[in-house]
């Protein structure tokens, strides 16, 4: 099993032990996603390391405030390293009052032309208003205008109206803990209708633990318990399933 999305220096527990945890659970491989200046560098130092983890650098919307040249050419620099396998997380999220979304804006689109340049997988943010679709809808808007040829993951997908426009431009959409939860039945249906190829899944740990460890802090290990619900949900073996979300992880990530 892998974890397509987590945030492993944020997790309770040492570092080591949170790994082991997951190794022993048959999370094989996990991407650590730096949020910010302060976090890549410890994402990429937990990816040195442990052979099990790689790592994700970029600039979370919610901490995009003052975005510059500077803080762009810092994350290129950052993903020239040899763990690094993708940019973000980036987006927009108009849900929380983060970051004025002009900056938002700004980091998404320097994020896009790194991973570009890069040939790099981008990890979008995408968190809609009570309500609303304005989030979702720029971030395809944006992608369709200047992410053309990226490989682009919807982390902790939540857009389940917009699952098979994702489908159809060949984005992968990766599935979290609130998959399980009672009243996702809308996140459920997505799941079903998200092509083999382009199906993850993910901790987004410390966050968004499963149902069966609600109200508790998240970790890898925990993916295995949202896997075998998207599994169940689509018809399939967990076995099954595990084995596409390595293959669909190898091809985008390399490890």
């Amino acid at each position: 099993m892998i974890d397509s999305h987590t945030h492993l220096f944020l997790c309770d527990g040492e570092e080591a032990e949170v790994v082991a945890a997951a190794v022993e659970a048959g999370v094989e491989r996990m991407l650590s996603v730096g949020m910010d200046e302060e976090t890549n560098p410890v994402a990429i130092a937990g990816a040195e390391r442990h052979e099990a983890v790689f790592a994700s650098v970029g600039r979370h919307p919610n901490e995009a405030t003052g975005f510059d040249d500077a803080a762009a050419a810092e994350i290129a620099r950052l993903a020239r390293h040899e763990k690094v396998r993708a940019i973000g997380e980036t987006g927009i999220d108009y849900y929380r009052d983060g970051a004025p979304a002009a900056d938002q804006r700004r980091a998404f689109a320097a994020q896009i032309e790194i991973a570009r340049e890069l040939d790099l997988p981008i990890v979008i943010h995408a968190r809609d208003p009570e309500g609303g679709t304005e989030a979702s809808d720029e971030i395809f808007a944006t992608l369709d205008e200047r992410a053309g040829g990226c490989r682009v993951i919807l982390h902790c997908f939540s857009a389940p109206h917009r699952a098979a426009d994702a489908a159809a431009r060949g984005w992968y959409c990766s599935f979290a803990g609130n998959v399980t939860y009672p009243r996702s039945e809308e996140l459920r249906e997505a799941a079903i209708q998200v092509p083999e190829e382009l199906i993850l899944v993910e901790t987004d740990a410390p966050y968004l633990s499963p149902q069966a460890m609600r109200g508790k802090r998240n970790q890898p290990a925990n993916v295995v318990a949202t896997a075998r619900l998207v599994a169940e949900t689509r018809g399939v073996s967990y076995e099954q399933l595990e084995r596409t979300v390595e293959a669909n992880a190898r091809a985008l990530f390399g490890w």
